[in-house]
């Protein structure tokens, strides 16, 4: 289960990724408003200008929130799952803004290099592995 600074999180960025293409569709307004009330967040201050349209979000913002949220490293499992949160409210007015589009494609781009860092990884841990594996055998 995803923990009360992190629903913030997240539903920061998806205020934001609703603003991305300059207007919040009305579809996106009722979509974040539902996740606010089901997450019991609605009524939270740091949220409230946002979720209420008070504050305008500038899609700089979106991208920087989106980097805290993921961290400098993030997994591609975290990377999924948040192209799946996010084009959940996308998809929700049926249109798909050009800036919402580079949005996901970004999002996939990171999702790409972490399975490729990882992959990478993995065939290192294994090339050290065969190393180990020999020397053990050499010294035996």
């Amino acid at each position: 289960m995803i923990s009360n600074p992190d629903v913030k999180k997240l539903l920061k960025i998806l205020i934001a990724a609703a603003w991305i293409d300059g207007r919040i569709q009305p579809e996106e307004r009722q979509y974040l408003q539902q996740i606010a009330k089901e997450k019991d967040i609605a009524t939270d201050p740091e949220i409230k200008p946002w979720l209420y349209e008070l504050v305008p979000v500038k899609p700089e913002e979106c991208y920087k929130w989106v980097k805290e949220y993921l961290g400098n490293s993030p997994s591609t499992e975290d990377c999924q799952n948040l192209i799946q949160e996010i084009g959940g409210l996308i998809y929700s007015d049926g249109e798909v803004a050009i800036e919402e589009a580079k949005l996901l494609a970004k999002l996939q781009q990171l999702s790409d290099e972490s399975e490729s860092h990882k992959s990478r990884s993995t065939m290192i841990l294994k090339h050290i592995q065969k190393l180990y594996r020999r020397w053990v055998k050499v010294q035996n």
